[in-house]
């Protein structure tokens, strides 16, 4: 056999639509086209380096034979497909590997052993699977490995120690899963375990913990075992999404642009103290951070990802972007901001240095000419607005009292912790549609301090029916203008009647 080449990476890519089929046959065969310019496969120096085929209707199983020649592969996205069977062994010859998103398929069998020696390995998505088995202490070799999920399959046994200290993104949900979570794991969120028979960390103690002691032997050994009476948790699978909308990038054929040559910093995500951002390095286009999370996805991995529209408000629209990793993240496009860059600047940094649980942290920005980018935390139940008035129908189940009257406590911290900020800082558009809710329907106060970043050629329209008569201009509002339409807000949970 030759020596790997462009034509040898072509071949594998017609082995592999020849099996499974789906948008792969749409690629053109004409007159010995270049396999470059297919959809989803990107080159450098002749060679495939990128191959994306998400929701592309692949079905069945991939054969051997193919990824041994796409050797220099760096990311292989397969996701929100119908493959089947077990990975073929030589995806393990794919040893410059980096990003691995094999998420929402038909997978099964074991884990393969041949993934633990891919130590370039960074991110790898095997979740929504029918992989069984169990977690081997092998994941140890992936020195490199930030994101690992595992959740909605069918593995087994106890979680092993994991010593992976480049690791931020961790879930095993939704599994058949015991035993006590490693010490090296329990500062994992409790959402990274839940669906399985586990305890300890951010699942509450296990038999024999107590609050005073320290649990296991330091190398995150714990002791404590898990019952099956213990943590009675139904193990269920997740249903996904059928549908991938376009990619946020995509949404304006004239705003990609935005992925051109720009040297790309990275997001956090996870829950951190805001903290002044790197302004300094504004120059170069990148999209600025706040907080000191890890770093695990950029500009690039956000114009590429699924996006839906949650709505159209008065500083923006509002996406819900999922990321290839599988992390989920809310992006306001702004609209009319005609303010110069130096104080948009200066006033995103006032904002992004909010921290309080009843505000919806901003995480991010980006800034240009003609494009204005905010990333924040994205709330899994929406708006409080769509909870009111979104469903009129007969099935519609109405608030309890108690759900109303916490809704409204959360919001009046936040507000309080804004004013608490100075005298003249002021949220300047509070309606019902500004206050998210997570998943257990806790307040967020939204979109603090946009009203400062509009210019005064574009000033928009507010909600009439929250405004305070006094407020004729949006950036100058006040804190007795917030408590005013605060005021109107508590009447909507009361009454359920909209605000015009």
């Amino acid at each position: 056999m030759g020596k790997p080449d462009l034509a040898s990476d072509q071949a594998a890519l017609l082995t592999l639509r020849s099996a499974v089929g789906g948008k792969t046959t749409r690629w053109n065969l004409k007159n010995q086209s270049d396999p470059c310019t297919w959809q989803g496969v990107i080159c450098e120096k002749r060679r495939v380096t990128v191959l994306r085929l998400p929701a592309d209707e692949l079905i069945g199983v991939i054969p051997e034979g193919i990824f041994g020649n796409l050797t220099k592969l760096r990311t292989l996205s397969l996701r929100v497909n119908a493959l089947t069977g077990q990975l073929p062994s030589d995806l393990g010859q794919c040893t410059e590997l980096r990003n691995l998103y094999l998420q929402d398929n038909k997978f099964s069998g074991k884990i393969p052993a041949f993934l633990f020696e891919m130590q370039n390995l960074v991110r790898l998505n095997l979740a929504g699977n029918h992989f069984s088995g169990e977690i081997s202490s092998e994941f140890n070799n992936l020195t490199r490995l930030g994101t690992l999920f595992l959740e909605n399959n069918q593995l087994t046994g106890e979680i092993p120690v994991l010593n992976l200290t480049s690791l931020v993104q961790f879930n095993v949900s939704f599994n058949r899963l015991n035993g006590s979570i490693p010490s090296t794991l329990r500062s994992m969120k409790s959402a990274s375990f839940v669906g399985n028979l586990l305890c300890g960390g951010p699942l509450g103690l296990c038999p024999g913990e107590s609050n005073n002691i320290t649990t296991g032997d330091g190398n995150g050994n714990g002791n404590g075992k898990c019952s099956r009476k213990t943590r009675a948790v139904d193990v269920t699978s997740v249903k996904h999404p059928s549908e991938v909308e376009k990619p946020l990038g995509d949404i304006d054929g004239n705003e990609r642009n935005l992925n051109s040559g720009y040297q790309l910093s990275a997001i956090p995500v996870a829950t951190q103290p805001a903290v002044k951002p790197d302004i300094n390095n504004a120059g170069n286009r990148k999209l600025l951070f706040f907080g000191n999370a890890s770093r695990f996805f950029d500009l690039e991995d956000l114009l590429r990802a699924s996006a839906e529209v949650l709505g159209k408000g008065t500083f923006g629209t509002a996406y819900k972007a999922v990321l290839e990793v599988g992390t989920v993240v809310a992006v306001k496009r702004l609209k009319d901001v005609t303010i110069p860059e130096k104080e948009f600047r200066e006033k995103i940094e006032i904002v992004g240095s909010m921290d309080h649980e009843s505000l919806v942290p901003l995480r991010a920005y980006y800034y240009s000419s003609d494009e204005k980018l905010l990333v924040y935390d994205y709330m899994e139940n929406g708006s409080l607005s769509a909870l009111l008035h979104g469903n009129r129908g007969a099935g519609r189940t109405p608030l309890n009292w108690q759900t109303r009257s916490s809704i409204a406590l959360g919001a009046a911290r936040g507000i309080e912790y804004l004013h608490s900020r100075g005298s003249t800082v002021s949220h300047g558009n509070i309606k019902s549609s500004n206050v998210l809710l997570t998943k257990s329907n806790d307040a967020r106060v939204s979109d603090f301090g946009l009203a400062q970043l509009v210019g005064p050629t574009s000033t928009p329209n507010r909600v009439a029916g929250y405004r305070a008569p006094e407020v004729t201009d949006v950036r100058k509002v006040s804190q007795k203008a917030d408590v005013y339409s605060f005021g109107v807000l508590l009447l909507e949970l009361l009454t359920d009647d909209r605000s015009l």
